[in-house]
């Protein structure tokens, strides 16, 4: 079977094509290594499957009608996960039209490649940034109150609507995951985790923007990977599909954790709230749990651990 994965040279699309080559699929990777972060990450990220020709490569934009449809004619892929996005929720604010362009034009135009081409399947990475300041807590996919804050989210948000349209006019399968803050080896390096780690091994300050009893639902990316796997293989029509680990860790005791596992003390910088921050995200995964029998397995101490690990055993390369 074979499993197109755009956004495939990323943190979570790099982590993903490794365990379907594992479990024996046919990979075929899409991605524009564009520069939000150094392209060389991402390269350095799918090295070893390309060194041993376990997948293929195209590089190249999702908005590029011509060069994906050459993919999916060349290719005939049964299935679609759509990873590939333009990231960042305060960077979304810079140039929104770019983020609508990336985050909802690619996206329809690989829908409708999708349903044109009868793909079997399509699996959409959305985010939990698409629930905003909602006061419904934990966050439930059928959510009325949610209302996305940041140009990114809205942006994400829209690509969930544009998939269930597909589902519905064209009876396209389609699962939208909302990945609730995903974190591990290779995360991006703008990320928390990975930037305060980073920070503190230079004993430089890190940016705290408020007072740090935000609160964020932490998920280790070996639980979201085996969400991802788990809608891969089921028969789910169409659902959305919250993915988190269910616990909130306050932003404060996430540093503790980091100074821990470091052995240094962070320099804190406090800075003002940003504009699309929200207090917390919280996932409520009894839907995931009751369609995937999906079940996380890393907690956040046991998360960061291994991360500080990964870090040091990189760090020529990540500093």
């Amino acid at each position: 079977m074979a499993i197109l994965v755009t956004g495939g040279a990323g943190f979570i699309g790099s982590h993903l094509m490794e365990r379907l080559v594992e479990e024996g699929a046919e990979v075929v990777c899409l991605d524009s290594f564009d520069d939000f972060y150094s392209p060389q990450v991402k390269r350095a990220n799918i090295a070893s499957l390309l060194e041993a020709k376990r997948i293929r490569l195209y590089e190249g934009d999702i908005c590029d009608r011509a060069f994906c449809e050459e993919i999916f004619q060349k290719e005939r892929p049964e299935v679609v996960v759509h990873l590939a996005a333009r990231a960042g929720v305060r960077a979304s604010f810079q140039d929104p039209l770019l983020y609508e362009r990336v985050n909802c034009g690619g996206t329809l135009l690989l829908l409708e490649l999708a349903a044109r081409n009868e793909v079997g399947k399509f699996i959409y990475g959305s985010s939990s940034s698409v629930y905003g300041r909602s006061p419904r807590i934990p966050f439930q996919e059928d959510d009325p109150s949610a209302r996305p804050i940041s140009p990114y989210a809205a942006s994400k948000h829209a690509g969930e609507l544009f998939v269930y349209t597909y589902h519905s006019r064209y009876g396209l399968p389609a699962a939208v995951l909302r990945f609730f803050t995903v974190y591990g080896p290779r995360q991006r390096p703008d990320m928390a985790i990975h930037k305060f780690t980073r920070l503190i091994w230079q004993d430089k300050p890190i940016p705290v923007y408020g007072d740090g009893t935000s609160k964020r639902d932490y998920t280790y990316f070996s639980d979201i990977i085996d969400g991802t796997m788990a809608a891969i293989e089921a028969d789910l029509g169409f659902e959305i599909i919250n993915l988190g680990d269910s616990r909130v860790v306050e932003l404060n005791h996430l540093i503790g954790l980091l100074e821990e596992n470091l052995g240094k003390k962070a320099r804190i910088e406090r800075l003002p709230e940003q504009p699309g921050d929200v207090p917390i995200t919280y996932a409520d995964i009894s839907r995931a749990e009751r369609l995937l029998g999906y079940t996380p397995e890393i907690p956040i101490e046991e998360g960061v651990k291994r991360f500080v690990e990964w870090f040091k055993e990189n760090r020529e390369r990540l500093t």
